[in-house]
């Protein structure tokens, strides 16, 4: 079981990426791909809420993800939406984004012939900033919004991952805010002090393994 000063050092990273953004209406809303099937449950609430008349899956495959989603995340995500009942011609796929600035690049291009001029980016709660800061780099100009179905991180264990992946996934996040902004992947982003310290206990105690070792301007997004 996590140490009680660790789970509040996982509190505080979760906290810190949730951007707790407020719903409004947007000209598309963009699926990020990932294992989490939640997200485009949470995507096909949105449209039906009035959130976006379009609505973007991204995503191809990671070996995280391949074996849940074995035809590509975004076009798992385009059946769940189906299945809750989105029209088919509200929904476009990009099956070839196999990290976050793709995903933001490629979709920018497949809607390149639309008037979009808002996204409502929707993505799991601790990847929120990062998408966020991704966006406002590749995609300037457009008014961005993330959104994710409300949880703590509690409530996330219990719906669909364990402890250990989502706080290594927490870590990875957290460095990356700063190394990518570094690198002219994303806007920099400010980390608080109580955030860089719990970080820093985390990496401590062991939630290494989605750390990234940089070595070039190569490194994936």
């Amino acid at each position: 079981m996590l140490p009680e000063h660790l789970r509040a050092d996982v509190r505080t990273l979760w906290n810190y990426h949730d951007l707790r953004h407020e719903p409004r209406r947007s000209d598309a809303g963009i699926g990020l791909g990932s294992r989490d099937p939640g997200v485009a449950v949470h995507a096909a609430e949105l449209f039906h809420a009035g959130c976006f008349p379009l609505l973007v899956f991204t995503g191809a495959n990671a070996p995280t993800t391949v074996d849940r989603f074995p035809r590509g995340e975004a076009v798992h995500y385009r059946e769940i939406a189906l299945e809750l009942g989105v029209p088919d011609d509200a929904i476009l796929v990009e099956p070839e984004a196999r990290n976050t600035g793709e995903n933001i690049v490629f979709t920018r291009r497949l809607l390149a012939g639309r008037d979009v001029r808002s996204v409502t980016l929707v993505t799991r709660p601790y990847q929120q900033r990062r998408a966020y800061a991704t966006a406002k780099r590749l995609w300037p100009g457009v008014d961005v919004v993330c959104a994710s179905k409300a949880a703590s991180f509690e409530d996330h264990l219990s719906e669909e991952e364990d402890a250990d992946r989502v706080i290594g996934m927490l870590v990875g996040e957290t460095q990356r805010i700063t190394e990518y902004a570094e690198r002219g992947f994303a806007i920099p982003q400010r980390v608080p002090p109580g955030v860089e310290r719990a970080f820093g206990r985390l990496v401590e105690a062991g939630f290494t393994q989605r750390l990234v070792a940089f070595r070039g301007e190569g490194d994936s997004m």
